[in-house]
């Protein structure tokens, strides 16, 4: 028991000394200073990431992935099957799945986000586009569950709940309820319609590092979530990034490149580019819908405010898919009222 003088620790600082306790007989065989713990990232999810150094500035990753709310288990699974297909995932040098820690391979400092521009972004999503394709083609599609109906639909609803709902107060009449639930079923028998793939489901330059050791594409991160399903979800999220905007003509180049890729490959993309690049659209909408309600939830629910910043430019993606296609007129419309009532808050298209 702790004296009525001694503040009682805090479930942070617990898990932080049992990872500690955890990290302390690997340090001879691996070669680093337990001493040298330091917060590395985190991400939106409860999990955490440290980094310890040794001899020579060697690192390594510990995650600290507390139970129940996270579960190390499919991670581990998930990086298995994506080495199996070529890419690069950190190596597990050691794992506690029962505890929820793991100590990982350190990709480094140095996330595509930071050094995206008009200089690199060719080189950059030319690599990241080859190793999309090396795990869509190499990828088992016995190895993960289905990104199904059910769960492309749920992700919508964050929209409707979150953004609407909670973050905007916005009061949905039971026309934009019924335009909504048609929306959503007319995205998802599209989304469904696609080949269907291995998925990593946050393939973003968040999570595409820049590895430093002269492998010749992205340290891939952050895949415990992969799912099989629609062959156009992880461009879409590489190309209309949450965190970094390009010009559409831009996306479009890329897109490009990748479907040739993809067709050289013999993976299953329309053999029309104008039919592949609808398809693209149709999961852009999807998923922009979804991230607009996590990004909410997360400001609401876990009080990480900072993704609010990033809503203006999913919702731009959303507004320009619904411009271009008549099916998402009535969208548009609330998309309409969206913005208005995004500038009484302070946020804009």
């Amino acid at each position: 028991m702790t004296s009525p003088s001694t503040p009682a620790a805090s479930p942070a600082d617990a898990r932080l000394d049992a990872l500690r306790d955890w990290l302390a007989p690997l340090a001879a065989r691996h070669g680093f200073d337990p001493a040298t713990l330091a917060p590395a990232s985190a991400d939106a999810s409860f999990r955490r990431y440290f980094r310890v150094t040794g001899d020579g500035g060697r690192s390594f990753v510990a995650m600290d992935a507390p139970p129940p709310q996270e579960d190390v288990r499919p991670f581990l699974h998930a990086a298995e099957q994506f080495r199996r297909t070529g890419v690069k995932v950190p190596a597990v040098h050691a794992q506690d799945a029962d505890l929820g820690f793991l100590l990982l391979e350190d990709f480094g400092h140095t996330p595509y986000l930071n050094v995206l521009d008009q200089s690199t972004a060719n080189v950059l999503y030319a690599a990241a586009s080859k190793a999309l394709v090396a795990f869509q083609a190499g990828g088992d599609k016995t190895a993960f569950p289905a990104y199904d109906e059910a769960l492309l639909r749920r992700e919508m609803e964050l929209f409707r709940e979150w953004f609407c709902g909670r973050h905007l107060k916005l009061e949905l009449s039971d026309a934009d309820h019924r335009m909504l639930d048609k929306t959503f079923e007319l995205i998802t028998a599209s989304n469904l319609a696609q080949p269907q793939v291995l998925v990593h489901r946050d393939y973003h330059s968040r999570n595409l590092m820049v590895v430093e050791d002269g492998f010749p594409g992205p340290g891939i991160i952050d895949f415990q979530d992969a799912v099989i399903g629609p062959i156009t979800y992880d461009l879409v999220s590489l190309l209309r990034d949450a965190y970094i905007e390009w010009e559409e003509p831009q996306q479009m180049d890329w897109a490009i490149r990748y479907w040739e890729l993809a067709r050289k490959a013999g993976l299953p993309v329309n053999e029309a580019f104008g039919e592949f690049y609808r398809d693209f659209d149709w999961m852009g909408m999807q998923r922009a819908l979804k991230v607009m309600g996590i990004f909410a939830r997360l400001a609401i629910r876990d009080g990480k405010t900072a993704y609010l910043n990033d809503i203006p430019r999913v919702a731009g993606y959303a507004r320009k898919v619904a411009e271009r296609y008549g099916a998402f007129k009535p969208l548009l419309e609330l998309l309409d009222r969206i913005e208005g009532r995004q500038a009484v808050v302070g946020y804009t298209f």
